[in-house]
């Protein structure tokens, strides 16, 4: 009579098992002890275990983003002796069913473009391609992207051509954002360090939470100005920004002399301010007419710090505005920025995602195609 297979969450009895299946399993790229103590751990994953005689035989673990609809499979593994009995279809089918019960949209994932079994059973189970990265795995093996939508099924909008971007310090993602939306309009504008730290330069607050200064949406959209782009800022009100982040009276007067100063740079080149509410439809009808907007977010329901941090619009559908992120976080292997691009966020939370501060200010920078088809000699 054949064993029955079992399945429930991990725990830490389980370690000694995950680590010897995982080296039998993989060669290259395995989690290692700490990892799997790390992933019991931690309350933004679902991690299954399949075990016969007591014995761990294979897992399913996948992470979830906070903040966003998307969940990920992290790793899938079965003992070869178990293999073409339905363990990874149960495994993952479990996996599907905690990720919906979580509150996700979709599920991702990457498999080496080699393994054929692997992408038969991703095809079965009704995952679709939608993208290759190259040289992903440690042997230099590429991986083919997946994705299904485990709740719902919204046809889900062509995407412009983003690229994504990574910030190089922990205070430049207003540059790295408009890099993104710069390079889109324009694939003649070459972004760089240099010019990232440039940006922040120009559109620096100077002070802001703690640490260095985070970018003032003006200054951001001056700096795209300065490189020949059409640009509008959206603001929904007409104070000095960011002042309610710093204690230190000395600092809000430097914010405030920041902001003031830039209004003046605006007006002198006409740089457009709108002061105005705006929604998740507004945001997606600039998207509609070309341009490409930039948002300035909380992180607060992505990692619980109520930090300012922008975002691109990279696309939409039905349920969820996508923003490619320029921040990964290395905790969850995201340091490819496989799991920061095209991040789903229903639209609600999105909402939500797009106030800051006590007094809550929304704002957001609407970057154009170049005026007149040209653009001005970069900053040196």
């Amino acid at each position: 009579m054949t064993t029955p297979i079992e399945f429930r969450d991990a725990d830490k009895a389980d370690i000694n098992d995950l680590v010897l299946l995982e080296n039998k399993c993989f060669k290259t790229d395995q989690l290692s002890r700490r990892s799997f103590r790390h992933w019991i751990q931690a309350d933004n994953c679902t991690f299954t275990v399949a075990l016969c005689d007591n014995r761990v035989i294979g897992y399913c673990l996948i992470i979830f983003f906070r903040g966003t609809t998307l969940a990920r499979l992290y790793s899938i593994a079965v003992s070869a002796d178990f293999r073409g009995r339905g363990v990874a279809e149960k495994l993952l089918k479990a996996g599907e069913q905690q990720s919906k019960l979580a509150g996700r949209l979709f599920l991702r994932l990457e498999v080496d473009t080699q393994n054929a079994n692997a992408i038969r059973l991703y095809e079965k189970m009704g995952y679709r391609p939608f993208g290759i990265y190259h040289e992903y795995y440690e042997d230099n093996h590429d991986a083919l992207r997946m994705q299904k939508c485990i709740r719902s099924v919204p046809a889900i909008a062509e995407n412009r051509n983003i690229p994504w971007i990574q910030q190089s310090t922990s205070f430049t993602c207003g540059p790295a954002a408009l890099m993104m939306a710069m390079r889109a309009l324009s694939p003649a504008y070459q972004p760089s360090q240099h010019e990232e730290l440039q940006i922040w330069r120009e559109a620096t607050t100077i002070f802001m939470t703690s640490g260095h200064g985070g970018c003032h949406p003006i200054g951001l959209a001056l700096a795209a100005r300065h490189r020949g782009f059409g640009v509008e800022v959206w603001l929904n009100r007409d104070n000095a920004l960011f002042v309610d982040s710093v204690r230190d009276n000395d600092k809000k007067k430097i914010i405030e002399l920041v902001h003031n100063d830039f209004i003046v740079q605006a007006e002198k080149n006409s740089t457009s301010i709108c002061y105005r509410e705006f929604t998740d439809r507004d945001l997606v009808d600039s998207f509609d007419s070309g341009c490409i907007p930039i948002i300035l977010i909380s992180t607060y329901q992505m990692d619980g710090k109520k930090t300012p941090h922008w975002v691109v619009l990279s696309g939409y559908d039905e349920d969820c505005l996508y923003v490619h992120d320029p921040d990964p976080d290395p905790e969850e292997q995201s340091a490819s920025g496989l799991d920061n691009q095209f991040i789903p966020i229903a639209r609600k939370d999105f909402i939500k995602m797009s106030r800051f501060g006590k007094n809550p200010l929304r704002t957001a920078v609407i970057a154009k195609p170049p005026v007149n088809g040209r653009r001005k000699t970069k900053h040196s």
